[in-house]
């Protein structure tokens, strides 16, 4: 038996004590969790640092402090989630009980990416735990330091029968893959969601995919273009660029885009200032793989702002690059890096076009003051989330579910979205053995006159809002 299958099995053997149904010991775990993210500070940080060059003041930013919230969430609103939930009766179920019980799945696997491996492997854990789940974690190989941290740090704090760490690469994957599931929670890209969901759909595993893609970023003529720029730049910039919700290009009218490129780069200048190379806030490519897979993408483009690299370093400086053409390398693949395509139209509505001739992307984002445009581009686009006048936020609205749809995604998670997504909401009807008569139209023989009654009884909503108990006793007896 494999590494991979005993640590499935144990987890499963756990959920069947049913210790995991305690709403008081998901609380302690979900504490639990919160202890080590709290006192583990600094072994996050430094595996943050070795893995993306990420600053000691980034780690609580885009990581952790969202995971402090959303435990803290969970533990305030646990027993709410997790209670019955009334639902409308009808007059077929005007005595009965009718309601929604949320129930744990079973055993979850949750696979983490490497760009926040914190915030996208332990958010997730944090639903499967609220939702009563056990869950076995596995992080990604690609952020070594920090899949070390979790290994060796996580189970000193939650179960560890009922929460194993899985740590490896392809094969231990490809591994736990073949173990049967309740439900997997997959981060990363589409090639590999291709192969998770192949994997689920032999045992008829649900799953989670939170993808990415493209996310377009239209600037309107009508809106403070300094502003504007300033968040677009932070919103790109930030992780040097590898974030799954990033803007990944610009759509503007070609008389905006000398004074974009000069916003931005004035921008780039006061976050990472003249050497974003020496910035301690400014991060690093992932790997070497991922550093020539960026350069070859910069193929073809016109550079107006960076292009400064470094392979031994796996630096690439923040890029804006200029009057770029769809078919263009950089417009054929989610950039993940810190590029930064300007592409020109003419009208909000050939931006719409545009979007729309694409797969649907994780995030839309707009510029603009005109609230009837922002109406206007949500009700003509699809994505993930839309956030207006600024980037990446909608992460961190709790009460936001966020996932993606088509290509860039498939269910969603945060606060009681993930609590929902990670739990069976069980429809329940309780009936009682009395009132027998109003069951008569449903029972063989079937007449004309029965089925009017039934007509009566189901469609007739509206009327039935009126009757009072005692008349309504006359139709059940």
């Amino acid at each position: 038996m494999s590494r991979e299958q005993k640590a499935v099995d144990r987890a499963r053997k756990a959920f069947l004590t049913g210790r995991s149904k305690s709403l008081e010991y998901r609380i302690t775990q979900l504490k639990n969790l919160l202890r080590f993210v709290r006192e583990r500070q600094n072994e996050i940080t430094e595996g943050l640092k070795k893995d993306l060059g990420r600053s000691e003041g980034g780690t609580p930013l885009y990581e952790t402090l969202g995971l402090e919230s959303e435990i803290n969430l969970a533990v305030k609103y646990l027993k709410e989630w997790a209670a019955p939930r009334p639902v409308s009766k009808s007059m077929m179920t005007i005595s009965d009980q009718v309601y929604i019980q949320p129930e744990p799945l079973g055993v979850v696997l949750v696979i983490g990416a490497w760009n926040y491996p914190w915030a996208v492997t332990i958010g997730p854990l944090i639903g499967a735990i609220a939702a009563g789940n056990a869950a076995v974690i596995k992080p990604s190989e690609v952020s070594s330091h920090t899949s070390k941290v979790m290994e060796d740090f996580l189970p000193l704090y939650l179960d560890k029968e009922l929460y194993p760490v899985v740590t490896g690469g392809v094969t231990e994957t490809q591994e736990l893959l073949k173990q049967r599931f309740d439900h997997i929670f997959y981060t990363g890209n589409g090639t590999v969601a291709k192969i998770i969901m192949e994997a689920a759909a032999k045992h008829l595993t649900p799953s989670t995919l939170e993808l990415g893609g493209k996310s377009p970023c239209y600037i309107d003529n009508n809106c403070d273009l300094a502003i504007a720029c300033r968040r677009i730049a932070w919103g790109k910039y930030s992780n040097c660029g590898q974030t799954c919700i990033a803007p990944d290009y610009i759509l503007c009218d070609p008389s905006m885009q000398d004074r974009v490129i000069e916003e931005i780069k004035k921008n780039i200048k006061d976050f990472y200032t003249e050497d974003p190379q020496k910035c301690l806030d400014y991060g690093r490519i992932i790997n070497q793989r991922h550093f020539k897979r960026l350069m070859a993408l910069l193929e073809g483009s016109t550079v107006a702002v960076g292009g400064e690299n470094d392979e031994s370093e796996c630096y690439i400086g923040p890029t804006v690059l200029r009057d770029v053409e769809p078919d263009a390398k950089v417009m054929q693949e989610e950039i993940f890096g810190p590029l930064l395509p300007i592409l020109t139209v003419s009208s909000a509505d050939e931006a719409i076009k545009f979007i729309n001739q694409r797969e649907k992307p994780l995030a839309l984002y707009i510029f603009t003051s005109d609230n009837k445009l922002i109406k206007h581009m949500i009700a003509e686009t699809s994505s993930g989330g839309v956030v207006a006048n600024d980037c990446l936020m909608h992460f961190s609205v709790s009460s936001l579910p966020f996932g993606g749809v088509g290509n860039s995604g498939m269910g969603h998670y945060h606060g009681k979205y993930g609590f929902d997504n990670l739990s069976h909401l069980r429809g329940c009807l309780i009936k009682q053995l009395k009132m027998e008569g109003v069951n008569k139209m449903r029972y063989p023989p079937h007449t004309a006159d029965k089925l009017g009654w039934a007509r009566f009884f189901i469609l007739k909503h509206s009327f039935f809002k009126q009757i009072t108990n005692s008349q309504l006793l006359f139709f059940f007896l």
